[in-house]
């Protein structure tokens, strides 16, 4: 996970945390995304699905200052944590889930030696919502898929980031275990009060977790509503 930091340059509706305007977005003179307008709300849980190539990812990327050559406008108002695919996480990274989880305390560019009561006190409470504080002792490569990323999401409740971005977070795990990570997920929205803009293309599972599904096909956003009225056809 690491965290992005973007500075408001006004527009900004009371709760917008994210606002986009005219984005478009080419490689090699083809147009990825085409004239994207959305905004994201304070709080919110909103899911962006589509077909592979459809130019999700792009979107994403661009809102995380990855992709800089764009036209538009993207304005983002808080601190923004974006976790990857399981795939590119480092897989022999030689850390405990207690310590991988405790580091999202440390702010970026703050460096100390020592954790505090308050710092042991936040990973406590974040393992004990995802499930692994009887298992916080063991090594971060030895996990299975599913632990990695759940150990990842604990991290981000500890973080001071306001708005997570997770692309697939439960791609290529079993359907229990993706369950149990789309409910970690769940927590640090409701429970931790974090903007989650999650990239899935599990669509029904998604659309139980969800308050808003942003469908994007050929590089536009075809659907932006709320999951109840979701095509399925």
């Amino acid at each position: 996970m690491y965290c992005v930091y973007i500075e408001e340059t006004g527009g900004f509706e009371e709760m917008d945390v994210i606002k986009i305007k005219d984005l478009s977005f080419a490689y090699h003179s083809h147009d990825v995304i085409k004239n994207i307008n959305m905004s994201v709300q304070k709080g919110e849980f909103l899911c962006v699905v589509g077909e592979n190539g459809g130019g999700k990812t792009t979107l994403i990327k661009c809102i995380l200052g990855l992709n800089k050559n764009y036209k538009g406008k993207i304005e983002v108002l808080k601190r923004v944590a974006y976790l990857p695919q399981i795939t590119e996480v480092q897989n022999n990274f030689p850390a405990t889930i207690e310590e991988v989880v405790l580091s999202g305390t440390i702010s970026n560019g703050l460096k100390r030696i020592f954790y505090s009561k308050e710092d042991k006190q936040i990973c406590k409470e974040a393992l004990e919502k995802v499930g692994l504080y009887d298992v916080r002792k063991k090594c971060f490569r030895e996990l299975s898929g599913g632990q990695k990323q759940r150990t990842l999401i604990a991290r981000a409740m500890c973080s001071t980031a306001e708005i997570i971005i997770l692309d697939e977070p439960a791609n290529g795990l079993d359907p229990d275990v993706a369950l149990q990570v789309y409910e970690a997920v769940h927590k640090l929205n409701k429970d931790n009060g974090r903007t989650i803009i999650m990239i899935s293309h599990d669509i029904v599972r998604s659309l139980g977790y969800a308050d808003r599904v942003i469908k994007v096909k050929n590089g536009e956003i075809v659907f932006n509503d709320k999951p109840s009225k979701f095509p399925l056809n």
